[in-house]
């Protein structure tokens, strides 16, 4: 259901509160650039930090200056399955496409209490959804047999893919139906993933490069297999450079550094170090972003 170059979109600030207008600017951005979707309130999103109000607002903001040009998956997840419910069922009626939704955090649930916890948001919110598996983040890492069995489930038509793990990747294309979406959620492994029957990906560094991004995508699924790896070769660099230090630190520095939002994050994330803006920026150079 859900393919292609996605952004992961930054919630840029300014004084403290979310920054609507340049939010706005960002996603026109994004789609001028041929992105085929965007993800608000993600990690890159800096969704932990949010208050409720504020991620409601973020999602609202979002599908309203999109306009349907590309579709919306809302980030909804929560380490309480309650709260998942809630913040999913707002991203339903404000009209988004689909949710995104983490795999709870701290918590460290089991592979049963995984299960239980999707199916419940399942069949509590009449919404396509996507499963996010990212255990650098989360300490919780989800089986590839787990993912398969909720692929069952109507409502569950994805999963952001962020564990590295390539095997488990294979088998859950395999073992799935055929319209479940493999995302990529590590953008060093988008071509990979693809090439295993994947259908696209969760992107950080698409903020930064999102025509490079769509590009590569367009040319995968045009059967450009030569064009979409000079593509996926040419963006190493940058993708190493948006995880120089925690994610989303880099790539927010890189769109201030852009002229396109102020370099602002909430506590505990705060400015790169010096040695580590100095890299990016040259890195930046090299691509033509600034």
């Amino acid at each position: 259901m859900f393919s292609g170059a996605i952004t992961a979109i930054v919630t840029p600030f300014k004084n403290g509160k979310v920054d609507e207008d340049s939010l706005r600017k960002l996603i026109n951005f994004q789609i001028e650039s041929g992105i085929s979707g965007i993800v608000p309130c993600g990690t890159t999103g800096e969704s932990a930090t949010l208050s409720h109000v504020e991620h409601q607002l973020v999602i609202d903001i979002t599908i309203d200056e999109v306009k349907g040009r590309v579709f919306v998956i809302a980030g909804t997840g929560s380490n309480s399955t309650e709260e998942a419910i809630r913040l999913t069922r707002h991203a339903r009626e404000a009209g988004a496409d689909g949710a995104l939704l983490i795999t709870p955090y701290y918590n460290k649930p089991t592979q049963k209490g995984l299960y239980e916890h999707y199916k419940a948001v399942a069949l509590a919110c009449d919404i396509p959804q996507v499963l996010y598996n990212v255990p650098s983040r989360t300490g919780c890492n989800m089986a590839a047999e787990t993912v398969i069995s909720l692929a069952e489930i109507d409502t569950i038509v994805g999963v952001k893919e962020a564990s590295g793990d390539l095997v488990k990747c294979a088998r859950i294309v395999r073992n799935s139906p055929s319209d479940f979406s493999v995302l990529s959620g590590e953008d060093a492994l988008n071509l990979p993933i693809l090439s295993l029957g994947g259908k696209g990906a969760i992107s950080v560094t698409a903020n930064v490069v999102p025509d490079k991004m769509a590009a590569m995508m367009d040319a995968w699924f045009n059967h450009d297999v030569e064009k979409a790896r000079e593509i996926h070769f040419d963006l190493l660099d940058i993708h190493d450079a948006m995880f120089l230090e925690t994610n989303p630190i880099p790539v927010k520095t890189a769109l201030a550094m852009m002229g396109k939002i102020t370099e602002e994050f909430r506590l505990p994330l705060c400015t790169m170090a010096a040695d580590n803006r100095e890299k990016l920026l040259g890195v930046l150079r090299s691509y033509g972003c600034v």
